[in-house]
């Protein structure tokens, strides 16, 4: 910067004492000339009120003079070529060591803001409804009787107000209405998908810092397994937006755990546990394909936008329970009435609601990646198989989550037919004609005939001679044996086939 760039702003001015326009400085290290060109530009008269030049330079920050306006560092261009922009007056800075850029503040996502403010409104409420509980035992009873009489002379006014309470509530439902992708479902969705994505984000973060010393590494056998099913699933159903516009990650974690889940931006997660439960390669597209199917069809906003609702409307009926209830004790039964209520008659038949299209959405992924849809049924059939023989314990399925084994079983036998069709129109090689669901029953069949046998002759021998029952067939094969399929290059040759080990 020297003292031409002064004589060039000053030409730039109009009239002797006319304001510069906004004014644009090259970076410099030299605060000598900086500054000498802040005085001879502000003693010649040529800036206005409005317009003051702030100097500051990478290796120092200059003292500034009494100023009420700074400049902003454009961060968009090269260091040898950064600018100061003046912008709107601001409160005086004493000195320019508060001059610096900082990155900008991210605020939290909104689902997590909510689920912070969640229990504050629920206190709120309560205490509301506690003030209006006492503030009545505290009246006379002659302004009771007023506040009564006055009640039933209005009550036409606040029906009226109430209704237009329900249909504010009904305009906000009615607005915030979004189409499920593939199944084209109406439903509601109070989050957006770029709030929801940020939640995913920091979620992930989370879960890599539990999971950091459980990780199977990317050179394992079973994480390359499972990647190539994963990408093999994206690539066939690339014709998805929604689906191909995610970016895919897979991490799998060394733990017994029979889980897999994928976050709402594409971040797979798949538990050791889960591969040594699938049977087969087509068992494992199906998992995947489920789990993948909850984050395309945005379930997790979907499930979080009906809490935050109905929770809301809740909060109305929760400082009535502390309004009416005569003893604190009391209203905190009543609350656990309501929550309880509310869980199982909105939440949990929600949730089994969306896991079901997730069944259904992903057994289309799996068809149209080529693999035996047929495989879903087992899937199922094996994991009740498995509690059964593990004596875990059954839970009703209106008390769960997730609807129950057989359940889901019995709908994928529904859905495979469909599910077949679309298999082939996507000229998958033809599968053999033997049904994997009737090979599993056989197993089944012949394992209980094996087990009655082995309980009559255990029965016949003395108790020193009786031995543990063991299963003599072997109703899964271990996640090894599916990673030696797929990172032996069987990928494509095993999708048209199914194992009947």
């Amino acid at each position: 910067m020297s003292l031409g760039f002064c004589r060039h702003l000053l030409r730039s001015c109009h009239g002797p004492r006319a304001p510069c326009a906004p004014l644009r400085l090259i970076w410099t290290s030299d605060f000598a000339k900086c500054s000498a060109v802040w005085r001879r530009c502000n003693l010649a008269g040529r800036f206005g009120p409005s317009q003051r030049v702030v100097c500051r330079t990478s290796q120092q920050s200059p003292a500034c003079m009494a100023s009420e306006h700074i400049a902003r560092l454009s961060q968009a261009e090269p260091l040898s070529q950064r600018c100061l922009h003046v912008v709107a007056p601001v409160t005086k800075w004493a000195n320019c060591h508060r001059f610096h850029t900082s990155p900008s503040a991210r605020a939290l996502p909104a689902p997590l803001i909510w689920a912070i403010l969640k229990p504050v409104q629920k206190l709120v409420a309560m205490l509301l409804g506690r003030s209006l509980r006492r503030w009545w035992k505290d009246l006379p009873p002659n302004k009771k009787e007023l506040f009564k009489q006055s009640v039933r002379k209005n009550k036409w006014k606040l029906a009226m107000g109430g209704c237009c309470l329900g249909l504010l509530f009904s305009i906000f439902y009615l607005t915030h209405l979004d189409e499920t992708p593939i199944t084209g479902r109406r439903r509601l969705l109070v989050f957006s998908k770029q709030h929801f994505g940020e939640l995913s984000d920091f979620t992930a973060k989370a879960y890599l810092n539990d999971f950091k010393d459980n990780l199977v590494p990317e050179k394992d056998p079973r994480h390359k397994a499972v990647m190539a099913v994963l990408m093999h699933l994206v690539e066939k159903n690339k014709d998805i937006s929604e689906l191909s516009a995610m970016s895919w990650t897979m991490n799998i974690v060394e733990s017994p755990l029979v889980n897999a889940f994928v976050l709402p931006r594409g971040q797979v997660f798949v538990f050791t546990g889960m591969l040594e439960a699938v049977a087969d390669i087509h068992q494992l597209f199906f998992v995947l394909g489920h789990e993948m199917a909850h984050a395309l069809m945005g379930h997790g906003a979907e499930q979080a936008s009906l809490v935050h609702f109905v929770d809301f409307l809740s909060l109305i009926l929760l400082m009535a329970i502390w309004a009416v209830c005569p003893r604190d004790s009391l209203a905190l039964v009543g609350q656990w009435i309501q929550s309880k209520l509310v869980q199982f008659l909105f939440n949990r038949p929600y949730s089994r609601k969306l896991e079901v299209e997730a069944d259904k959405v992903g057994l289309q992924l799996a068809a149209k990646a080529c693999a035996d849809v047929r495989a879903g049924s087992v899937f199922w059939h094996q994991m009740d198989l498995s509690d059964v023989l593990t004596g875990k314990p059954t839970v009703p399925e209106w008390l769960s989550t997730h609807p129950s084994h057989m359940s889901r079983a019995e709908q994928m036998d529904r859905l495979i037919p469909e599910a077949l069709k679309l298999r082939e129109s996507c000229d998958c090689p033809a599968l053999p004609d033997q049904d994997p669901r009737t090979v599993f029953m056989h197993k089944v069949q012949l394992l209980l005939e094996k087990v009655k046998v082995a309980t009559n002759e255990s029965s016949s021998r003395s108790p020193a001679q009786s031995e543990p029952l063991a299963l003599p067939i072997p109703l899964v094969i271990p996640g090894t044996e599916v990673a030696r399929g797929l990172t032996g290059n069987l990928l494509p040759e095993t999708l048209g086939t199914t194992s009947d080990k």
